[in-house]
């Protein structure tokens, strides 16, 4: 049996990819009682993405050099989120995941965040008990929902980031940066927008009325994203707040479904329930909830969790 002593927590590498993907699979699969947890989230890959953003951090747990779990620290400018921290079925209840946790915080830390978060299962006690040892609060539940967009459904094509020149699409970006801070101080994708495009993993939908941006969507699709080639999902998607919200927000789904009808992809979102505007507009327009999560926070607050927020997004 491994003891505390022969646990080190060290920063992953890249030859750890392929094993750290598996595990994650392997916990998941497991704990949810699939009936082979390697086939877990199909071909959507949750980890080789981030690992090549430039607003992550990957810490890793091993046993004498074995690579056992691994956590992985997400940055949107003054907020942080965490996950999937994921261990080895084998190592459960030995403080494995407690050892990353608190090097995860020190991580956020040393970014100087407003606020930090996560998404775990809602209806399990021992992991919401887990993170409120380190301070996280359960807040509202952030369902996971879908719509296949209909045949023939397809309206003009949306604009993409990917599409505009290098001076257009850099401006753009700004936008994006300046829409988010409204909706909270020092929020900003730019980052995770970066990837995206560098990785060609997605693309990044833009909807603008004469030129001023309106709202815009992270979408991840194709191959080795983390949509895979069936889903398109919406890792954050926003509109400018204020009179007129409600409209743009739906004008931005349209705009999501479409390039999911383009790349022949049904839409899969995130939708915490606090902001009750944007979850019924979904609803209303034939999106479904498959499951649903608890998000939590540190400190114990809305952030942009709230009404007035027309968000969309989860934090796995």
């Amino acid at each position: 049996m491994p003891t505390q002593q022969s646990i080190q927590i060290t920063l992953l590498k890249e030859s750890d990819l392929v094993e750290a993907d598996r595990i994650c699979r392997l916990a998941f699969g497991t704990f949810l009682g699939v009936p082979n947890p390697l086939e877990t989230f199909g071909d959507r890959s949750f980890i080789a993405p981030r690992w090549h953003s430039p607003n992550t951090k990957f810490i890793a747990a091993r046993d004498n050099g074995r690579l056992i779990g691994s956590n992985i620290a997400t940055r949107w400018g003054s907020f942080g989120f965490f996950g999937p921290l994921t261990v080895l079925p084998e190592y459960w209840d030995r403080g494995v995941a407690q050892r990353l946790l608190a090097s995860t915080q020190t991580i956020f830390d040393r970014w100087g965040l407003r606020r930090t978060g996560l998404f775990t299962f809602a209806h399990s006690p021992k992991h919401v008990g887990l993170y409120q040892k380190y301070g996280y609060w359960p807040g509202y539940l952030t369902a996971l929902m879908t719509r296949a967009p209909e045949s023939g459904s397809t309206q003009h094509p949306p604009t993409l980031l990917s599409g505009l020149k290098k001076a257009e699409r850099e401006q753009a970006i700004d936008a994006c940066a300046r829409l988010t801070h409204k909706i909270d101080k020092g929020l900003d994708l730019s980052g995770e927008i970066r990837s995206v495009l560098k990785q060609r993993v997605g693309d990044v939908v833009l909807t603008q009325t004469r030129g001023a941006l309106d709202g815009f969507a992270l979408c991840l699709t194709g191959p080795g994203s983390e949509g895979g080639e069936k889903l398109c999902y919406i890792k954050f998607g926003a509109v400018r707040p204020g009179t007129g919200a409600d409209k743009r927000f739906d004008q931005l789904l349209a705009a999501c479904e479409a390039f999911a009808a383009s790349r022949g992809a049904a839409v899969e979102a995130g939708m915490n329930l606090a902001r009750e505007g944007a979850f019924r507009q979904m609803k209303a327009r034939g999106y479904r909830v498959m499951t649903q999560g608890v998000s939590m926070q540190r400190p114990h607050a809305a952030g942009f969790n709230r009404a007035d927020a027309w968000v969309i997004d989860d934090w796995r």
